[in-house]
């Protein structure tokens, strides 16, 4: 949660793999996000490492996806949410690798000293 990759996939496929009912995936992660995200976030507010206008876009931008999720999604089968899930899933993990990769090709190499020399 706090590298803002989000709980509710992971949370929604671990929870199918283990065999539970998908629909407590849902109270599963806003409970742990409840004690997480409150102790997760005071390193970020004391050094200060965060953008408050990112911040505020994100907080202002869940009023209305709270009434999307209430209206909308909540009409829409569950077999739809986790196959909508899967596809937000694989397409974060793939930036993410895509991310690192690029990273790691940006990184200078070190050169070790042979052992003759």
């Amino acid at each position: 949660m706090t590298l803002g990759i989000g709980l509710f996939g992971p949370c929604l496929i671990l929870v199918t793999l283990l065999g539970m009912n998908p629909r407590v995936a849902f109270p599963i992660m806003m409970g742990s996000c409840a004690f997480l995200m409150p102790v997760g976030s005071i390193r970020f507010i004391r050094e200060r490492s965060y953008n408050l206008k990112s911040a505020l876009g994100l907080a202002i931008g869940g009023l209305p996806g709270v009434l999307i999720a209430a209206y909308i999604v909540r009409e829409m089968s569950l077999r739809t949410i986790k196959w909508l899930v899967i596809v937000v899933v694989f397409y974060t993990a793939s930036m993410m690798l895509r991310s690192a990769m690029q990273e790691r090709a940006r990184r200078p190499v070190a050169v070790m000293p042979s052992i003759g020399s």
